[in-house]
């Protein structure tokens, strides 16, 4: 059993907003401190400060080694897992630092968390006795052997380690561990419903080609920057799941929904003529390849196939992405970027489908990074060069 001492718990607290780096090199002075598990909870406290809060405000929580730490699911990702899947009982195949076990464990009546390391085990159940999450059962075993053990369940969850044996990191279904596509079919016989979280580094339409059954795909975002891949595989075989684009903020959660047959069969209108206001999708729906639908779905025009950018005369609030008002726009030629500059000391410069990059145009303009003024360096469906000058009118936060 993992225990700290008085003086250890009192060294955390004392110490807790430190440079732990900076810490370890006074271990000396410290000799009745545990120097290695005081580093290891005041930097998972740290860290959990922002991506688990409400863990972080319970006393007496522990915090495994920083890669579990690092690989494990935010407070805000977590909480939407819980929303997919419910029913009596569960099994986590990869329990980890236990944060996706322990809020997806309230939407069942019993859930068994499975890892075979001896000290993730021993900390999960102590972590899960202080939350007071009395229906979760720890086990240290290998997760296929208890697969092969057990009659059947409602729900599977697994978020295989993206790490390989010499710790570098992998992305590749069948690189992780465990290996799912060795042991999709003995899933399906334990459970009508299986979560996969995956690596957003993946590409969705090949990991459906390797994954059985996929009935539903979340792409998921925290503040815009995409985080997770999450796989719902059902035993009833669907030939084109439903992909929800997902962008979780602090005041909304901006969900979008389609699926790869209505992408590839609807049209959009292009156009070199930029109106009031710009649209810039939100990271899902960009990971998702939801391109042509979403101009369809708002009654947008795209600048460009490749651009995904998207302009139209109506202020559109419900739009899942960035939405700027165009205070100016011009050709790539210095004349009139001198003109659209000239009042311009600092701006954000995005780049898309443009043949130069973020940090030569900011040497070519000689302005700043940052402000209120936005630019949009891309080009038009007919081969245009532009630099679009906006003003924020809503900002993902």
């Amino acid at each position: 059993m993992i225990t700290l001492s008085e003086n250890t718990k009192a060294f955390i607290s004392a110490h807790e907003n430190e440079d732990v780096y900076d810490l370890a090199l006074k271990a000396s002075r410290y000799p009745d401190i545990d120097m290695g598990m005081a580093i290891a909870q005041i930097k998972g406290r740290q860290i959990a400060k922002a991506k688990v809060p409400s863990w972080y405000n319970v006393p007496g929580i522990l915090y495994p080694p920083h890669l579990s730490l690092e690989q494990c699911s935010s407070e805000r990702t977590a909480l939407y897992k819980s929303s997919l899947l419910s029913g009596k009982s569960m099994a986590d195949l990869t329990g980890g630092m236990g944060v996706d076990c322990s809020f997806l464990s309230h939407n069942f009546d019993h859930v068994t968390y499975i890892d075979c390391q001896e000290d993730l085990c021993e900390i999960a159940f102590h972590n899960f006795s202080v939350l007071g999450l009395t229906n979760i059962d720890v086990k240290q075993q290998d997760s296929v052997q208890y697969l092969q053990s057990i009659h059947s369940v409602d729900a599977i969850y697994l978020d295989p380690a993206r790490r390989n044996n010499r710790g570098q990191k992998v992305f590749a279904i069948a690189d992780c561990e465990p290996n799912i596509v060795e042991i999709k079919d003995l899933l399906l016989s334990k459970s009508n419903r299986v979560l996969i979280k995956l690596s957003p580094m993946l590409d969705l339409y090949e990991a459906c080609l390797q994954l059985p059954c996929v009935r539903q795909i979340h792409v998921v975002s925290s503040d815009n920057e995409c985080k997770e891949l999450l796989f719902l595989l059902d035993k009833e075989r669907t030939e084109n799941p439903c992909i929800y684009c997902i962008n979780l903020t602090s005041s909304e959660v901006q969900s979008f929904v389609f699926n790869r047959e209505e992408e590839a069969s609807v049209t959009c209108q292009y156009t070199d003529d930029v109106k009031a206001y710009l649209y810039e999708p939100n990271a899902s729906i960009l990971k998702a390849g939801a391109y042509k639908v979403l101009a369809q779905r708002f009654d947008l025009l795209k600048l460009h196939p490749n651009s995904h950018l998207y302009t139209s005369d109506n202020f559109l609030p419900d739009f899942p992405g960035r939405i700027f008002s165009v205070v100016a726009c011009s050709n790539f030629s210095k004349k009139e970027i001198k003109q659209l500059l000239s009042e311009i000391g600092k701006a954000n410069i995005t780049v898309r489908n443009f043949p130069k990059t973020v940090k030569e145009l900011y040497r070519q303009f000689h302005i700043l990074e940052g402000g209120d003024d936005y630019l949009f360096a891309t080009t038009t469906a007919s081969g245009k060069h532009l630099i679009i000058h906006c003003k924020r009118e809503r900002v993902l936060k």
